[in-house]
């Protein structure tokens, strides 16, 4: 059967303090101990840990004074340094803090806010253990409408935090850089990370690659946590201006998306002295596994599970597979969510089973507790009888030299039930002029040949894709991931005036 449970690490088993089991708690501890150590520099304002503490002491009287709901809908078009202040006193004040995406339209804004007035406010003394109460809700990022939001209570952040710093070492007790939207819960988690941990967090409004190098060769920033486009762009940066190595960064933790590991040599390079480390999870899970980056690791392995994480794979009567067995990915730990806030469950809802969770996601586990994914249940294709997940020849399309980013979906064939194409984002796309559609037919009939001949050598004949197509600019969510549904929606308008049958 494969069940996994990481071996324990040292400490874990000993329950958190109390001021350490509550995500803002830890303020009040370096106020005292780091008065004037900054806590919060975001390029336009630094604050002491002291000076946040009183801030955030005064801002949840206020909210007390003013009765203000129990959840509470936060401005995200804030400053970096006020919104987490105002999230920070939420949580003071016994409340859960929302926040959603600056980039919303009036309307999406609305209808969080209705969802938000439809949850029950359920009395502070109602939780015997107040960690278990509710402090964040979050918004996962999706093409169309609004996303579904996810409700998390205080142990799921406080015992990742605890996690990251026992799996990670001392300079995940450092000062973190987190230089993306706090809409985005990565970098959220990132920076409240800072306050937990008592090093304090560096944040952008906006993320620039020259500013966030810049910073970190300051030495005051050990830590940095960045999705694979950002670092992508600082490799980028690094080679046109020649910039010379970043060494005093010492941890570098990669999440939201896959990291395309044929560029670890490049980043390791640029930051020679860090640990460079990919973690596997998600909104609904926080950790589930992690690993160093190794360049030479398979592209769908994604680690061992956290130290208190079990894994298990089952498969569609929820029966546990043996080791090597691919099957839906199931987890049990401390750090779940409480629930959706708002969306009805769908087909990409979690699914619950007691204590267990999963995201949908499918993969095996190997005797030793390796754990590969092998993709997403949603997104998998049924082609000549055999399935296939996209992720798997995205990956190896993504080790080819003149690729940048790879989207692989399924056609309706008569014959074949799918047909497999695929959208490509070249390494070097111009912009496209303002009459052409974003996906053409990829033109350069050699490089399809060439790319054709890659996958053939790589995967089965029934994951080669059969039609190719450019698409320029490359469509990203909020959280800088590839947009797989608007791809989709553009290859299905290309049905037309494109031959289905070949």
């Amino acid at each position: 059967m494969a069940l996994w449970r990481a071996p324990p690490v040292s400490g874990l088993a000993t329950p958190l303090p109390p001021w350490q089991r509550l995500v803002h708690g830890p303020l009040a501890h370096w106020a005292q101990q780091r008065p004037d150590a900054v806590a919060i520099d975001d390029g336009v304002q630094r604050i002491g840990f002291a000076d946040l503490h009183a801030a955030v002491a005064q801002r949840a009287q206020a909210l007390e004074a003013r009765n203000a709901p129990h959840t509470r809908l936060l401005d995200a078009s804030q400053p970096p340094a006020a919104l987490i202040t105002d999230f920070l006193a939420t949580n003071a004040s016994g409340r859960c803090a929302a926040l959603g995406d600056r980039a919303w339209s009036p309307a999406q804004q609305a209808q969080a806010q209705q969802w938000i007035d439809a949850l029950a406010a359920t009395p502070r003394d109602h939780y015997a253990d107040a960690a278990l109460q509710p402090f964040y809700i979050g918004f996962t990022s999706g093409s169309t409408g609004l996303p579904k939001g996810f409700r998390r209570h205080h142990q799921s952040w406080s015992e990742s935090f605890r996690v990251c710093v026992d799996s990670f070492g001392q300079a995940a007790n450092g000062c973190v850089m987190a230089p993306g939207s706090l809409s985005h819960s990565l970098f959220l988690f990132g920076a409240l990370q800072g306050i937990w941990t008592g090093g304090g967090m560096q944040l952008q409004p906006r993320f620039s690659a020259s500013q966030c190098l810049a910073t970190l060769r300051q030495r005051a920033t050990p830590c940095l946590v960045a999705v694979p486009s950002q670092l992508l762009v600082m490799l980028q940066l690094a080679e046109r201006r020649a910039i010379a190595p970043v060494e005093s960064l010492q941890l570098l933790m990669i999440s939201g998306a896959r990291w395309m590991r044929q560029h670890t040599p490049a980043l390791q390079a640029l930051f020679p002295h860090a640990r460079i480390v990919e973690f596997y999870g998600a909104s609904e899970s926080s950790f589930i596994a992690w690993m160093d980056a190794n360049a030479e690791a398979s592209p769908q392995v994604v680690g061992r599970a956290f130290s208190n994480v079990q894994l298990q794979i089952r498969d569609a009567d929820m029966q546990p597979l043996p080791s090597g067995n691919v099957g839906t990915i199931w987890l049990k730990s401390p750090m779940l969510f409480i629930d959706y806030v708002g969306a009805q469950a769908d087909a990409t809802a979690a699914l619950r089973d007691g204590d267990w969770l999963s995201v949908r996601d499918m993969g095996s586990l190997d005797a030793q507790g390796l754990l590969t994914l092998v993709g997403r249940e949603k997104r998998m294709i049924v082609t000549q009888g055999k399935n296939l997940f996209p992720e798997e020849v995205e990956a190896v399309l993504c080790e080819h030299p003149r690729v940048a980013a790879a989207s692989v979906h399924g056609v309706d064939d008569a014959l074949r039930g799918k047909q497999v194409w695929v959208a490509l984002q070249l390494r070097e796309d111009a912009s496209p002029s303002p009459a052409q559609p974003p996906l053409q037919p990829l033109a350069d009939a050699a490089l399809a040949r060439e790319l054709a001949d890659w996958c053939r050598s790589q995967l089965e004949a029934h994951k080669c894709p059969r039609r190719w197509f450019s698409a320029t600019p490359w469509p990203q969510t909020a959280s800088g991931k590839t947009d797989h549904p608007r791809l989709a929606q553009w290859l299905a308008a290309a049905l037309p005036s494109t031959d289905k049958t070949a």
